[in-house]
């Protein structure tokens, strides 16, 4: 795909990854030459998840600062997976820079979208090259706690009806198939008609980025 249909589509980042774990898996098995990509100096600096949480909320987001010191109550085995997969793809990935998780355990996808972004490191998005972090990132999807399907819905839905209300009109909603909410957003991913890179685009989407709930700002 193009950069900018990728590297630069926060909206489908996620989606990508869910339908590489497969792949990343088999690949990670098989073995990948490098341990690195681009020659990026490796950094193991990373905190550990402590047992309690506690009321401090600092962070910092380069490879040697300080990880948030604290997991949310109940979420602390899919912050912990978070953090395995983080300090996967500044090692082993080669993305020195890849962002802390948030206190909630979710990645900022915003930070890893400017990372995919830049010429050569789409990787950033798909487990890092040859998929060498897959199976970190595949542990840590199946250690997010279950999520509300229909209040997914309605925050993806109140997304959208906002972007539109902001210019992007070819903005669609959100469905409901199996139980599940699937995200809208373009209408037809495979050859995206909405451009990403517009003015008018990203206006709508720093109004409308408070409408998703948190977990669900690299879904649509």
């Amino acid at each position: 795909m193009k950069p900018t249909t990728t590297s630069r589509a926060t909206a489908r980042l996620r989606l990508i990854a869910l339908a590489a774990l497969p792949v990343l898996a088999f690949s990670a098995a098989c073995g990948g030459g490098d341990d690195s990509a681009g020659g990026a100096p490796k950094n193991d600096e990373i905190a550990s998840v402590p047992d309690s949480p506690s009321a401090s909320r600092s962070a910092t987001s380069d490879a040697g600062g300080t990880a948030p010191s604290t997991a949310p109550a109940g979420k602390s085995a899919f912050y912990d997976a978070q953090l395995k997969y983080v300090q996967c793809m500044r090692t082993k990935g080669g993305y020195k820079d890849y962002p802390d998780p948030k206190l909630s355990g979710h990645l900022d996808w915003s930070k890893i979208e400017e990372i995919s972004s830049r010429p050569g490191q789409n990787e950033a998005a798909k487990g890092g090259k040859n998929g060498v972090c897959g199976p970190e990132l595949q542990q840590a999807m199946l250690a997010e706690p279950k999520r509300d399907q229909q209040k997914d819905y309605e925050s993806m839905l109140a997304h959208a009806k906002c972007m539109r209300d902001n210019g992007v009109s070819r903005f669609t909603n959100p469905t409901m198939s199996g139980g599940n909410a699937q995200p809208g957003g373009d209408p037809n991913p495979a050859s995206p008609t909405i451009d990403h890179e517009s003015p008018t685009y990203k206006q709508a989407r720093e109004a409308c980025k408070t409408k998703l709930l948190d977990g669900l700002d690299g879904m649509q």
